[in-house]
């Protein structure tokens, strides 16, 4: 094996031009059951190449599910719808067990294999799309609960509490400002440290609202005793913190 993330290149030496070919859905299922799927003719008509593909007699008479003896057949003859390349330069890459990867040859001839169009042909047509229609997923009454890998909950802790905590919010109205903040100064006269909560409770506020107020007039304490809580900054403070009295105390 070469270096990682190179190609094997053998394909373009040997110069094997390779074809192309779309071919419908059903067509490649049946060309996973067998190893021979069928054989390809190629002849010419009034001067031009005609291509067919005629699939093998047991693949198509095991139905389009290759299970169930009622399903539509699938058609026996495809034949070969040729394109032209169009000034592109295609190529067929390969992997192999290792993750090495060949080139196979140059796309010499881009073709679309269609069938032909009978009455099996449109019944096929017709199960497939009743088949697309089929809902993904459905759903099915319980006579009991599944005790076996969980318990249905009818709602969820978390969205109990989110529920609760939007319905309590959404009660809140924004009161002026200056509302506001004679009840947040009113509450520090009584106590130096709150938490948010705390505050909410007292105003009666959207956090946010009141988170926003408090970033101009107070300092959150991320550590320490007061961990959590707010404070007023120094300049609306009543009252001087225990640091401030005892430089008061040293100086006097």
């Amino acid at each position: 094996m070469s270096e990682k993330g190179a190609v094997n290149l053998t394909g373009a030496k040997q110069s094997k031009g390779v074809w192309l070919v779309k071919v419908p859905k059903y067509l490649a299922q049946q060309w996973d059951k067998a190893t021979e799927v069928g054989k390809i003719t190629i002849g010419k008509k009034q001067g031009k190449t005609q291509v067919c593909f005629s699939l093998n007699k047991e693949l198509a008479a095991m139905g389009a599910d290759g299970e169930n003896d009622s399903a539509p057949q699938v058609p026996r003859e495809h034949p070969f719808t040729m394109n032209s390349l169009a000034g592109q330069t295609m190529a067929v890459f390969s992997q192999g067990d290792k993750d090495e990867i060949s080139l196979e040859g140059m796309v010499v001839h881009r073709a679309e294999c269609r069938p032909v169009v009978t009455a099996n042909y449109m019944k096929l047509k017709k199960v497939q799309m009743k088949e697309s229609l089929k809902p993904q997923r459905l759903t099915q009454q319980l006579e009991q609960a599944i005790t076996t890998v969980f318990k249905p909950v009818a709602n969820h802790d978390f969205n109990v509490e989110y529920e609760k905590k939007k319905k309590s919010e959404g009660k809140m109205v924004r009161a002026e400002r200056q509302v506001v903040l004679d009840m947040l100064f009113a509450a520090f006269e009584k106590h130096q440290y709150y938490n948010m909560k705390d505050l909410v409770d007292i105003t009666k506020q959207p956090m946010t609202y009141l988170k926003e107020i408090m970033r101009d007039i107070g300092t959150y304490n991320s550590k320490g005793a007061h961990k959590s809580t707010w404070e007023l900054k120094p300049e609306y403070r009543h009252y001087q913190s225990a640091e401030e009295e005892e430089e008061e105390m040293q100086t006097a």
